[in-house]
């Protein structure tokens, strides 16, 4: 059983936190079919939600379109068909709906509708997923969401899309409970073995928490189940030990999983490495299969389980390591990385080819095997969760070319040195516990103080070159004059070039 963070919903109030149970269930063989059923009708819903949401559109556009061929302005156009064609919503969506399929479940011939058998939360719950992926899509075609572009709606395919699908149920008169610690009782699916122990959510239940609902999907050959709770966010204050710990600085790399500004060294698994071959052999049987035949579905079976297996490793390591230093130190200093821009591809153009492409290639996977936004998103609910903090230290701080001992800054330092040799005091340390120690430095500096606010980003990030060559840190800095962390915005999506018209 692993807990999980989830966002509590924006009318929440702040003094109430949502909070997730998984479970991996043992399901019967009519569960099974059960489960399959559910997650089958969850994404026909959702499909349909999405073409109606997409016919809305076509027709909204088509009615723009005959305004503007008959002289009016392309904005007041857009802005007359606005009102008089909305795009369906899930109420409207669920109604129109309730009333096509009807309450007739002798069906024909004596045979039940196949949307009766299932709970009638997976329809609800896909109409609603569908509400957020279109308002995702048009608020990022829009320019009105800050981050990458948010691609259309696509229709979920059978056999690709994640099975999985959510179930709600009355508070006031819980059907989503435990049965006991070995057990779990869902509406429609009935009581459904576990695989662990329910008792850290049996005793969450005994101080008050309220269950929300279940979302279960399918990963590899295991189907699990996530319990959402709603509960008290109570303000948890560090321990003694954490108290006389103090500030850990954690540099995550390839090399080593991580280093610690203590001095210790946690060694990096390398699950995709450790499982390469037997995920080849598994890639290679499939592309030996025909299309569309079942043998081609058992392989593919296959590979999803290998890939599920080192998913699951590397979610076991991740966890052990954030629960480790959430409760071991008073604050938790990492960097803020740019994990998409290292880990992107160095092909360049056809104009202007890459170098060391099948290297480049390799660290990606290496970095990317690391899961080092994973790593800082645990660390975020988890330092919340047992009394510590987090510090962001600002990606443009040399932390790696930066001595611990004396502050001065290296102007070149390949990937290749392993050992940090300051030439100005001497220091000769292992390259990443000298810059986990420049990273606990900088959590040493509280933000607000006067030493932070004073600092400049000038002081650790190179100025660009007038020739427009790449920036190269030649400058001696402190670490006592570190910035606090950056709170500059994303830039938003620049506008598509297409019909605003909802």
């Amino acid at each position: 059983m692993t807990e999980h963070p989830v966002v509590a919903a924006p009318e929440a109030p702040a003094d109430v936190r949502m909070r997730a149970y998984r479970f991996a269930l043992d399901p019967t063989g009519s569960q099974l079919i059960a489960l399959s059923q559910h997650a089958g009708a969850a994404r026909w819903a959702y499909n349909h939600a999405i073409a109606v949401k997409f016919a809305a559109l076509d027709a909204k556009t088509a009615a723009a379109e005959a305004l503007i061929d008959g002289g009016a302005e392309p904005a007041a156009a857009y802005a007359a068909v606005r009102e008089s064609h909305p795009i369906p919503t899930k109420p409207a969506i669920q109604k129109a709906w309730n009333r096509l399929k009807g309450d007739d479940r002798a069906g024909v011939d004596g045979v039940s509708p196949w949307f009766h058998q299932v709970s009638t939360y997976a329809f609800q719950s896909a109409f609603g997923d569908a509400d957020t992926a279109w308002k995702n899509w048009w608020a990022s075609r829009t320019g009105k969401r800050a981050g990458g572009r948010v691609g259309r709606p696509r229709f979920k395919k059978k056999h690709h899309a994640r099975d999985s699908f959510r179930i709600h149920h009355d508070v006031k008169k819980p059907t989503i409970r435990p049965d006991g610690y070995r057990r779990l009782t869902i509406p429609r699916l009935g009581s459904i073995r576990l695989h662990s122990t329910a008792k850290p959510l049996c005793r969450a239940i005994g101080r008050g928490v309220v269950i929300q609902s279940v979302t279960i999907s399918r990963g590899g050959h295991r189907w699990y189940a996530s319990v959402l709770i709603k509960e008290p966010a109570v303000a948890v204050a560090p321990t003694k030990r954490q108290k006389k710990a103090g500030p850990v600085g954690v540099d995550i790399g390839v090399h080593h999983l991580a280093a610690l500004s203590t001095g210790a060294i946690i060694d990096n698994p390398r699950h995709l490495k450790t499982a390469r071959r037997r995920l080849l052999k598994a890639q290679r049987a499939l592309s030996r299969t025909e299309k569309g035949s079942q043998r081609r579905r058992r392989a593919a079976r296959t590979v999803a389980r290998r890939h599920h297996e080192i998913a699951e490793r590397r979610a076991t390591t991740l966890h052990t390591l954030t629960k480790r230093l959430a409760t071991g130190w008073q604050t938790v200093a990492v960097e803020d990385l740019n994990v998409t821009g290292i880990t992107s591809s160095a092909r360049g153009t056809l104009a202007e080819p890459g170098r060391s492409v099948r290297a480049k290639s390799g660290l990606n996977r290496a970095i990317l095997d690391v899961s080092p936004a994973e790593l800082v998103r645990q660390l975020q609910y988890k330092t919340s969760w047992n009394g510590s903090a987090l510090a962001m230290c600002d990606r443009w701080f040399p932390s790696s070319k930066t001595c611990s001992a004396c502050g001065t800054v290296k102007a070149k330092l390949f990937l290749s040195e392993r050992v940090f040799q300051c030439a100005t005091c001497g220091l000769t340390l292992d390259r990443d516990v000298n810059a986990a120690r420049n990273i606990a430095a900088y959590a040493a500096v509280a933000p607000g103080t006067e030493e932070t606010k004073t600092a400049r980003r000038a002081d650790i990030r190179p100025p660009t070159p007038v020739d427009g060559s790449p920036r190269r840190s030649g400058k001696t800095t402190t670490v006592a004059t570190l910035p606090e962390q950056s709170r500059s915005r994303p830039k938003l999506a620049p506008a598509r070039k297409f019909p605003l018209v909802s």
